[in-house]
């Protein structure tokens, strides 16, 4: 069992030390009363001990006022009927059971209390008012409790639901966070996809060139070579950078800015390097675009070109950048497919998965597969339609 917290042990101090508060105020009240009527002829000699007895026993039974309160209003309406010395412990017990939502007992409480105030003002008139007069002022007492306590009711309801509303609040707010950071890691994770498929590709096409080109020169080795280094070292670089963001929950904002559309020319600088033959027919013309349509067309681009690496080395890719009479911008890379047997990369479709998305994110529309040419065979292209921004 675990321990209270300090706001609920702060609060249980703080009722008890209201409930003995009425307690004493209820005796205080119920002395003055005592007083009060043994100085205008209602009681007279013992009968002020007695009295004043049965008040300061009401009173006392004020403290269990919260856990039993239909026990103490028992114990206070036979004490009504014989004497009003425990009157103020009466609109205390009315307010908690109107505060509690007890409305039957409030029924009662409010019906037995008139029948025994006029019982006690038969048997002892008040020398200074009139019966009706007594009715009256102990009627608007009672009506005065029953309206505070309803008041107190709704507000404290109203806090409740404030607090809530609060709480159901911060809740939602930490679930969206949670699954802002969780699409941001997936995001990274599709970034880090893209980028290292392509230069862990750049570094098997050379490798193998390496391989099964035991001719070339000592110079062509060396090229080979550095070009595998380089290409190595930026994938552990953009690892490292991308797992460091991860590991900071820092979102986007570690990260390098993202490569676009003017990038494409050093893409493809990269691949001819690699040794990817690529022609390109770019009829853009270098026309701006904005920073997401840019990005997607890059990565549609460098995912073309590492499939292509991959699953196609030596065959020649055609890329193809034009703005269709509809208004969208075609991007299409294809390649013939290898001969049945060549050596390749395994991949597992991840990166067309995130193509996907990427291009329906901004509108567009993805297409891959492999298409039937009369004159080069079989093709498999990588094409996509992407809304261009007026």
């Amino acid at each position: 069992m675990t321990a209270p917290s300090a706001p609920a042990g702060l609060a249980e101090t703080r009722a008890r030390a209201l409930d003995a508060a009425a307690v004493l105020l209820s005796c205080f009240c119920a002395l003055i009363l005592a007083g009060a009527n043994e100085s205008s002829g209602r009681i007279h000699g013992d009968e002020t001990f007695w009295v004043l007895l049965l008040g300061i026993l009401g009173s006392v039974a004020l403290w269990w006022r919260r856990t039993h309160p239909i026990a103490v209003l028992v114990v206070l309406t036979p004490i009504g009927a014989i004497t009003d010395t425990a009157a103020y412990a009466g609109v205390v017990i009315l307010h908690t059971l109107v505060v509690q939502r007890r409305t039957r007992a409030v029924v009662v409480v409010t019906a037995l209390s008139l029948p025994a105030v006029v019982l006690y003002a038969v048997r002892r008139p008040d020398p200074s008012l009139p019966l009706y007069g007594e009715l009256v002022i102990t009627a608007m007492f009672l009506a005065l409790t029953i309206a505070i306590g309803v008041a107190v009711r709704s507000r404290r309801d109203l806090i409740d639901s404030l607090r809530q509303r609060a709480e159901q609040a911060e809740e939602q707010a930490r679930l969206r966070a949670d699954r802002l950071r969780a699409l941001e890691r997936e995001r990274i994770a599709r970034e880090m996809h893209d980028a290292l498929a392509h230069r862990i590709s750049m570094v098997s096409l050379h490798a193998g060139a390496l391989h099964i080109r035991p001719d070339l020169s000592a110079g062509e080795v060396a090229k080979a070579a550095s070009t595998i280094r380089d290409s190595a070292h930026q994938a552990l670089e953009d690892l490292r950078e991308i797992l460091g963001v991860l590991r900071a929950d820092q979102g986007d904002g570690g990260l390098r800015p993202q490569p676009d559309l003017r990038h494409l020319d050093d893409l493809l600088t990269e691949a001819r390097a690699a040794g990817v033959r690529v022609e390109a027919t770019d009829h853009l013309n270098g026309t701006p675009v904005s920073a997401s349509l840019g990005r997607t067309v890059y990565r549609l681009v460098q995912e073309g070109l590492t499939n292509a690496g991959k699953h196609a080395p030596a065959v020649p890719v055609h890329l193809l950048l034009e703005r269709t009479p509809d208004g969208e911008l075609h991007v299409l890379v294809s390649n013939r497919l290898p001969v049945a047997g060549s050596a390749g990369v395994p991949g597992a479709g991840a990166g067309l998965v995130g193509l996907a998305e990427r291009v329906a994110l901004i509108g567009g529309r993805l297409r891959h597969g492999v298409r039937a040419d009369p004159d080069a065979g079989a093709l498999f292209d990588l094409e996509a339609w992407l809304p261009w921004p007026n």
